[in-house]
């Protein structure tokens, strides 16, 4: 019984440690949704202002303003948790199977992740530099579904994996679960933290009227510190 509440323990510290700034990102991308569209996927603004909500491609709403201007959607609650666990299960996975003794990425190039946040980014700010970056516009779908929310996720965790990899190797297989589930659980707790930190009127208006800058910039800026703080970007520099 004491093995297994320190498996508690132990699962629970390390996946705190290692994801807080996780909690970021989801407010980040919680925040982007409501501001786009509300949290079930509409935005309803009432006054001379007034907008409304008619059926898009796919299913999704696109919001037109008085003037039939499209102001789009962007993310679904659902798809952010959806890639939240995907970017969490991959990178267990991949920690796991660096426990069996297999390198699936070499530590020294895992920095390069980073890249895809920045990528990201620079994205997005292209698109409110083309769009005119006038105050007031919807913040873009600097993460535009399941993918990319995941592909940010493993991007700022990757160095969890050197974390993960000998907790794994060490604790055995029974822990080895446990530790997963506490993980699966955990993950709920931080996209309820990040969709309760994302629900504060005060923050959706400033995001819906600054967010087309603060959003990119907070991506460049993860992705920026993942490439500089893994080294890897001297590594590059010494290929060439």
């Amino acid at each position: 019984m004491d093995g297994f509440v320190a498996t508690l323990g132990t699962a629970c510290a390390v996946f705190a440690g290692t994801n807080i700034d996780d909690i970021v990102i989801l407010t980040v991308l919680f925040l982007t949704a409501r501001a786009n569209g509300g949290p079930h996927g509409r935005r309803i603004v009432s006054g001379p202002d007034e907008r409304r909500v008619v059926p898009g491609p796919h299913g999704r709403p696109i919001v037109s303003g008085p003037h039939g201007r499209r102001i789009g959607a962007g993310l679904r609650g659902r798809q952010i948790v959806a890639g939240q666990y995907a970017g969490i299960a991959a990178l267990v996975a991949v920690s796991a199977i660096a426990a069996l003794g297999l390198a699936v990425i070499p530590d020294r190039w895992v920095g390069l992740l980073g890249l895809v946040p920045l990528a990201l980014g620079v994205r997005g700010l292209i698109t409110t530099l083309r769009a005119g970056g006038a105050d007031g516009g919807s913040p873009p779908a600097v993460a535009g579904g399941v993918l990319s929310v995941a592909s940010v996720t493993v991007a700022n965790g990757a160095d969890n994996i050197s974390v993960y990899t000998p907790m794994f190797r060490t604790i055995g297989v029974t822990a080895s679960l446990v530790t997963i589930i506490v993980f699966a659980v955990l993950t709920a707790v931080w996209c309820a933290a990040g969709f309760w930190l994302g629900s504060h009127k005060k923050i959706v208006a400033v995001v819906e009227r600054y967010g087309h800058w603060i959003v990119p910039l907070v991506f460049v800026a993860i992705g920026t510190v993942i490439v500089l703080e893994s080294g890897v970007a001297g590594r590059l520099i010494d290929l060439l």
